[in-house]
């Protein structure tokens, strides 16, 4: 290979930070060009002030950089002309039609919201902190905030205010905190300013947009942090998703696993199948081996065996303890599954990823994505 062949090979892999993809394989490299041993790269960004530009062009000079020869690295940068942002978002969608959702029932994704029957039982921070803890287990995770009246993902991930999705053309590239690639309607809307007078509809199609028009890439799991109830957005998500699997949210106060129940229940009723219960906010035990349980006990396991019915066995996957950790990372963005990995919360979280991080998706009479290949003219058993 001559020298501008090993440096194109090595700006190649560099990795676009919000497509997750090398630049190569998104046709971001054009020109390579030598003066001697001063290397000159071309390259060209997808959109006018992308917010990846300064660690696109880092990264690519630090790989110029490092090919033997290479003494002086100059890298230009250009922006895609509009039949190339075409050409790119067309490859991205995998020859989908523009604004079909990717999550279907063929799809490989696991799909699995997160639900609860009221509100107050930690349930968005339980979603962030799983989102994350499946990410450091090595899968490519997607998180949905759902809650549209309530949300609260990007704080609790610590996504700066002001963030929003980076677009190209009809495609929205979400922010990745934590190795999660996140959307919510917080990301859109003013510092301090609220979702007001919203109905069945706007909110249904709000989702149907997060699920249709963010580019996730091809995902191992995406969460969705649903809101507390059976209202609207339930119901909405029921119809587009019927496929998805829940784990239910509940503490262990009477008060709020009864509720809990029936968001199991109607879940169940729109062909969505329960995974799993958690129980939240279970009792925790000082230093000094004194056990407070603040809001009794029980109920998680009460709520799984209220929505075990026949052979299908709903499980109480965890109780995860109080925690002033698991609460003050949410406070500050940190999620406690990497701030402070040793905190009891924390490690029922990780316990939880870890299991449905090797339990798989129930393939059972879904159609796959695989086509049958025709013999060729003369081929026999044998070749």
């Amino acid at each position: 290979m001559t020298l501008p062949d090993r440096i194109r090979q090595a700006v190649s892999a560099v990795t676009d930070p919000e497509l997750r993809r090398p630049i190569g394989d998104l046709d971001m490299v054009r020109e390579i060009t030598l003066d001697g041993a001063h290397a000159h790269v071309g390259i060209t960004l997808t959109i006018v002030g992308c917010p990846a530009a300064d660690r696109i062009e880092s990264d690519v000079r630090r790989a110029a950089a490092s090919v033997p020869g290479v003494a002086e690295v100059t890298v230009e940068l250009g922006v895609m002309t509009p039949a190339e942002r075409t050409a790119l978002t067309a490859k991205l969608r995998d020859g989908r039609p523009p604004r079909q959702m990717p999550f279907g029932p063929d799809s490989l994704t696991r799909v699995i919201l997160v639900s609860s029957g009221k509100g107050g039982v930690g349930k968005s921070t339980l979603t962030a902190n799983l989102a994350v803890a499946l990410a450091a287990q090595g899968l490519s995770v997607g998180l949905v905030d759902a809650d549209v009246h309530g949300f609260s993902i990007p704080g609790l991930l610590g996504i700066p205010s002001g963030t929003q999705p980076t677009r190209i053309d009809d495609l929205m590239l979400p922010p990745v905190a934590h190795g999660v690639k996140t959307v919510s309607i917080g990301m859109f809307l003013r510092e301090g300013e609220a979702v007001v007078a919203w109905r069945g509809p706007m909110l249904h199609r709000t989702v149907q947009q997060f699920l249709t028009d963010v580019f996730f890439g091809d995902l191992d799991v995406l969460l969705i942090d649903m809101p507390p109830g059976t209202g609207d957005i339930a119901i909405s998500i029921g119809q587009i998703l019927p496929h998805a699997e829940v784990l239910v949210v509940t503490t262990p106060q009477s008060a709020a696993s009864d509720v809990a129940i029936r968001s199991g229940l109607v879940a169940r009723q729109t062909g969505q199948r329960v995974i799993g219960v958690i129980e939240n906010m279970a009792a925790m035990t000082l230093p000094d081996g004194t056990v407070i349980d603040l809001f009794g006990s029980g109920g998680g396991a009460e709520v799984a065996a209220a929505l075990s019915e026949g052979e299908e066995t709903v499980p109480l996957l965890a109780s995860v303890p109080l925690s002033p950790a698991l609460r003050a990372g949410g406070d500050a963005g940190e999620p406690v599954v990497l701030a402070d990995p040793d905190d009891p919360a924390a490690q029922q979280i990780r316990a939880i990823a870890a299991r449905l991080a090797h339990g798989g998706r129930r393939l059972a009479r879904r159609p796959l994505p695989m086509a049958l290949s025709r013999p060729q003219p003369g081929a026999t058993d044998e070749a």
